[in-house]
This record gives C-alpha cells, structure tokens and sequence, in this order.
C-alpha cells in the first residue's frame, strides 16, 4: 500500500484510491501467494494443471441469479489451458506489486498458475477496504460482504469464500474524492480526521457481525482475515498495526489464522481432484 498508484483522471497518483480496484486485486493476490505457500496440496494441484487462476470472474447464484464479480478466484480450468499468457506470477508486474527479496525468493519456488477460463472454483477471494468516514461505510461494507459469501455459495457449496478487509487507524486521511481536483491545481489537500480507536473498533465489529460458516451446509464465508493500518494517503509509508484494536494473533480475524485455516479445509476439502 506504500506504493503509489497510477494517476487518476485529474492526474493526480494515490496510495489508495475509492474508486480504483487496485487495492481489491494487490490484496486478493497476496491472499493467494500465502495460500499458494501454506498449502502443499494446492501446490501439488498447481504443478500438475489441476487448478487455474480466474481474474475478474463472474459467479452467478444458480437460485436466485445474483451477480458478483470477483477480483481473483482459484479453479479448475474450463477446458484447455494456453500455454503462454498471464499467470499468477505476471500478475507481479501487472499489478505492480512490491515484494521483499525473501517473498520474491519464495515466490520463484513456488508452481506458477495459468490464468485460464474458469470451470468449478474452489477459492473464491473478496477484498475490501474501509480507509476513511468508517462510520458511514459501515452499511455498504457489509452489504458488499454479506452478498459476496450468499453469491459464491449460491453457485458452489464446496467454493471456499474467503474475504479480506483493511481497515484504517491513521488519525488523519488525504481523501482522494474531495483533494483530487485541489492537488492537480497545486492547492494544499483538506486533511479528514479520524476518531480512532473508536473508528477503527466500530469497523472491526461490524465485519464480526458478517455470517460465517463452519461447514459447507451453513452460510456465511468461510473465513475472514482482517489487517490494520495506518495510512494517511499522502505518500508517507503505510504501517501495519499489530497492537490493540488490530486482532491478535490466534484470534479467528487475525490474518495469519485466516490464512492458515483456509489452507487446511483446501486440504480436507479438494484432496479428491
């Protein structure tokens, strides 16, 4: 998130931007490198073409019809894989992602995942952000959330619905929507304050409200992993927050637990394939 975006339509280059799905795709995909990592299994179903990468999928609930878009989604591949095109390891410098010496390395070790037409999907990633007036984010947050698990699941039970949400802890935010046009014309930005801890808190309980599940006959996602930043947009660097009211490690949102139990019920779940 330190690194800064593609200018907008005033020309303007932002960490974070509302409008923009970078930060949906960067997320997804880091998502999925620590899935890819943890899992052997996926590993072995990667290097032996079992599975594909599907960007920018669309899942239909086979009920109702519903619609959802989604940034990233690991499958089975609909019919024939091509043998050259984007994969999983391309999407680095498409999406201009910033990897550690250590992730490249691992990265590098890792069976690469053709980006190829989508048949069953297995994973299905959601990722959303709330960076600033979290309050009155709140409804749209979770109704974005609550339709994405109801919609994955409504195409495939055995889908696993996986969602990540960033949430801000910066005491102060650059936003994109109101400075855009005052920063191209070289103005100084209106800076947004923050009521934190209890913003950031009052977002993190919301999310907890979001139905889960803890097999494939219930509802709600599969997993959701939570991370907490401070990210005050104006290209200073982005820290992650690990204290208080960041969940901690062992606790059901804490990334690291999310990561680690999606990657065990992708082992009970697709050992069969």
């Amino acid at each position: 998130m330190t690194e800064i975006g593609p200018p907008d339509k005033n020309g303007v280059r932002w960490q974070y931007h509302s409008r923009s799905d970078r930060h949906s795709k960067v997320g997804c995909w880091g998502v999925a490198f620590d899935l890819l990592r943890t899992s052997s299994l996926m590993q072995a179903h990667a290097a032996s073409g079992k599975v594909i990468l599907g960007v920018n999928h669309e899942m239909r609930d086979y009920g109702t019809g519903r619609k959802k878009d989604l940034d990233l989604v690991i499958a089975r591949p609909n019919g024939d894989v091509p043998d050259k095109g984007p994969s999983f390891k391309s999407l680095v410098d498409q999406y201009k992602i910033v990897l550690t010496v250590e992730e490249q390395k691992q990265l590098d070790k890792l069976p690469d995942l053709p980006v190829a037409p989508v048949g069953a999907v297995l994973v299905a990633l959601e990722a959303k952000a709330c960076m600033t007036a979290h309050v009155k984010s709140l409804p749209r947050l979770y109704d974005e959330l609550n339709s994405s698990h109801l919609c994955v699941h409504g195409a495939s039970v055995q889908a696993l619905a996986i969602a990540y949400v960033q949430v801000n802890h910066a005491d102060t935010f650059v936003s994109p929507i109101i400075n855009s046009k005052d920063i191209a014309r070289g103005l100084d930005p209106e800076i947004s304050l923050h009521k934190q801890p209890s913003d950031t808190q009052r977002v993190l309980d919301k999310v907890a409200e979001i139905p889960r599940r803890s097999n494939n006959k219930g509802t709600g996602f599969d997993a959701i992993g939570i991370t907490v930043l401070d990210l005050v947009n104006d290209g200073s660097p982005v820290a992650l927050l690990e204290d208080a009211p960041a969940p901690k490690k062992g606790d059901h949102f804490h990334y690291g637990s999310m990561i680690v139990r999606m990657a065990n019920e992708y082992d009970a779940t697709f050992a069969h394939i």
